[in-house]
C-alpha cells in the first residue's frame, strides 16, 4: 500500500527545488472544474498508456490524488507495479486541499495559458479584430492569414483564406514573410494562446507586420462571421532560403537568451544515465518527421503544442528538458519560450538531429510509444471473443457489453446495447452496479487494448465470465456489425473529455472560455 502524505507535506514538496510529479488521476472534466495548482492531469484509465512518457524517471517522487476516494490508491498500486519507487497518495485528496484553503485552479493547460496572457501584455503584442480583418479582406487589401493550429484542427475549419503554418514552424517562415509585400500578417489559433505566442515569435524574429487575430476562430464566430469549412489547402512548404535563414535567426535568439546547447555525447550521457536526474528529450517536429526517424526515448510534442499545453508533456517539476529538431531552429524557439515560462533547465541539441545522424548514431522509425508493459501483459492474458462469434445468433443474449473507450468515441459509435463507463471507474462502480460475479461480460474499446486492461481488472475483482472483444469496435465494424450513436447509456457521468468551445460551437461557452483565459 502506498504511503499517505498530508496537504502540508505536498505543498512543501511542490515548493521545494527537488524533482517531483503531482498527478490528478480523476477524469479530465473533474480536473477542468478544479485542480491543485501546478498538478498534471493523468486520468487513472490513461496511466498504462501515458505515464512512462509523462514521468520517464522511475526514481522521481510521485504524488497522486483524487477527490479523497479510492481511485488514487488504485493508481498508486499501478505505478508501483510499473516500478515507480516513491509513490504517495494525498490524504483526503483535493477536497482536503481545498478545505485547507490551499491554491487551486480551473481549466486545462493553465500554466501555458497564463503565460500567453502575461506575454500578450509584457510584449505589447498587437492585435487585429475580426471585424477589421474582414473589412481588409473585403476591400482587397494586402493581408496574409496564418493559422498556427495543428493540421488536424485546421482541416475542420479556418478563417477564410487562411493557410496552415503550425506554430512550431514559424521560424522557418520568418525570412520569407519579411520579404513578402503584405501590409499585415495575421496569426490565429482557436482562441488566444498559440496566436499570441506565434505573433510574438514572428516579431522577435523581425516580422514587424505580424498581428494576432483577437480571440482567434472563436472571436471570428462571435463577431457573426462565417468560417471556411474543411479547407483543402495543404500545409505549405517553406522556401529553402527561408529555412536556412531560420537557423541563423534561431542561433541569434539562443545567444540573446543564453540558451545552452548540448552535444551528441551529452545526450549519450543522459540516455545511459551517466548524468543524474530526470530529463526529457522533446522532439518538436511534425508527426510525419518524427515517425520517419527519431532518437529512442524522445517524446513527440510539435513546437506549438509543446508551448500551448506544456503540462500535458512535462509532469516532473525541475527536470532537465532538451529540445530536438532537424537543425535546431524549431527546437531553439520552443526552448526559448520554455525559458520564458520559467522552466529552469532548458537546452537544445546543437546541430539538431542532422548532427546526431551524421555522427553515426541511430534514429528509430515509427510512432511514439509511452505504452507500459502492463498493456502487453493484459493483451496477452485476455480471454478474447471474435466479433463474428459475438455477431452469431444468440451469442450476445444475456451478455452485458461494457465500452471503456472515451465518451466521445462511444457517443460517435458503439455496439448496439453497449453501456459506457470510464475505465478508471471500473473498480469503484461495477461491483455496485453488477453484483453478480457470474454474469457474462464482454468489454470493448476502439482497438481492444483498453478493453484488455478493463477485463484484467474485472477478473481481479472476481468476475468469472469476462471476455474482451478482439480488435474492439474496429473489429466489430470490419465483421459487418452495426453501430449506435449517442450517450444515452452511460453508467457514470461522461466527464472524461473536455472539448474546446471552438469544436462544440456553443457561443456562450466560447464567451465564458475567452473571459476565463483573459483573466489568467
Amino acid at each position: 500500500m502506498a504511503k499517505e502524505i498530508s496537504c502540508a507535506q505536498l505543498e512543501e514538496l511542490m515548493d521545494g527545488g527537488s524533482p517531483c510529479a503531482v498527478l490528478d488521476v480523476r477524469e479530465r472534466g473533474e480536473f477542468n472544474d478544479c485542480q491543485i495548482a501546478g498538478a498534471t492531469s493523468l486520468p487513472r484509465g490513461e496511466i498504462e498508456f501515458r505515464v512512462l512518457a509523462l514521468v520517464p524517471d522511475l526514481k522521481v517522487p510521485v504524488v497522486v490524488y483524487d477527490e479523497g476516494g479510492a481511485r488514487a490508491a488504485l493508481a498508486a498500486a499501478t505505478l508501483a507495479e510499473l516500478g515507480y519507487e516513491e509513490v504517495a497518495v494525498l490524504g483526503g485528496g483535493i477536497d482536503a486541499w481545498r478545505s485547507e484553503g490551499r491554491p487551486v485552479a480551473t481549466g486545462v493547460n493553465v500554466p501555458s495559458k497564463r503565460f500567453g496572457e502575461r506575454l500578450y501584455r509584457a510584449r505589447h503584442v498587437p492585435h487585429v479584430t475580426p471585424e477589421e480583418l474582414k473589412r481588409w479582406q473585403d476591400e482587397g487589401r494586402s493581408v496574409a492569414v496564418l493559422d498556427v493550429r495543428t493540421p488536424e484542427e485546421y482541416a475542420r475549419f479556418c478563417v477564410p483564406g487562411g493557410s496552415n503554418v503550425p506554430g512550431g514552424d514559424l521560424v522557418l517562415w520568418a525570412h520569407a514573410l519579411k520579404q513578402r509585400r503584405e501590409a499585415m500578417i495575421v496569426v490565429n489559433c482557436a482562441g488566444r494562446t498559440r496566436g499570441i505566442v506565434g505573433t510574438a515569435t514572428l516579431r522577435a524574429l523581425g516580422v514587424e507586420s505580424a498581428r494576432v487575430l483577437q480571440n482567434g476562430t472563436m472571436g471570428w464566430v462571435l463577431a457573426g462571421l462565417e468560417l471556411e469549412r474543411s479547407p483543402r489547402r495543404n500545409v505549405p512548404v517553406p522556401p529553402v532560403e527561408s529555412v536556412s535563414e531560420g537557423s541563423r535567426l534561431a542561433r541569434r535568439m539562443a545567444a540573446d537568451a543564453g540558451l545552452s546547447r548540448l552535444g551528441c555525447e551529452d545526450i549519450d550521457a543522459l540516455l545511459s544515465r551517466r548524468t543524474d536526474g530526470p530529463f526529457y528529450l522533446v522532439d518538436v517536429r511534425s508527426r510525419r518527421e518524427y515517425e520517419s526517424g527519431h532518437i529512442a526515448g524522445s517524446i513527440h510534442a510539435p513546437g506549438g503544442q509543446a508551448v500551448q499545453c506544456a503540462d500535458d508533456f512535462i509532469a516532473v517539476r525541475h527536470a532537465r528538458i532538451v529540445f530536438l529538431s532537424n537543425e535546431a531552429a524549431r527546437a531553439t524557439v520552443a526552448a526559448y519560450w520554455y525559458g520564458e515560462m520559467g522552466f529552469r533547465d532548458v537546452s537544445v541539441l546543437d546541430g539538431g538531429l542532422r548532427s546526431w545522424a551524421e555522427s553515426g548514431r541511430p534514429l528509430f522509425a515509427g510512432a511514439e510509444s509511452g505504452e507500459s508493459p502492463l498493456v502487453t501483459r493484459a493483451v496477452d492474458a485476455a480471454a478474447w471473443i471474435d466479433a463474428r462469434e459475438l455477431l452469431s445468433t444468440g451469442a450476445s443474449r444475456g451478455v452485458t457489453i461494457l465500452d471503456v473507450g472515451t465518451s466521445a468515441e462511444f457517443g460517435a459509435a458503439h455496439l448496439p446495447g453497449a453501456l459506457w463507463i470510464a475505465r478508471g471507474r471500473i473498480e469503484t462502480e461495477i461491483p455496485r452496479l453488477f453484483p453478480d460475479r457470474g454474469k457474462p461480460i464482454v468489454v470493448t474499446s476502439p482497438d481492444g487494448r483498453a478493453a484488455a486492461l478493463a477485463a484484467r481488472a474485472l477478473e481481479g475483482m472476481g468476475y468469472e465470465r469476462v471476455r474482451a472483444l478482439e480488435r474492439g469496435l474496429r473489429g466489430w465494424v470490419a465483421a459487418g456489425g452495426s453501430t449506435e450513436a449517442g450517450l444515452a447509456r452511460c453508467l457514470v457521468e461522461p466527464n472524461d473529455v473536455v472539448l474546446s468551445p471552438s469544436i462544440t460551437g456553443d457561443l456562450e461557452s466560447m464567451k465564458r472560455y475567452l473571459e476565463w483565459e483573459v483573466t489568467l
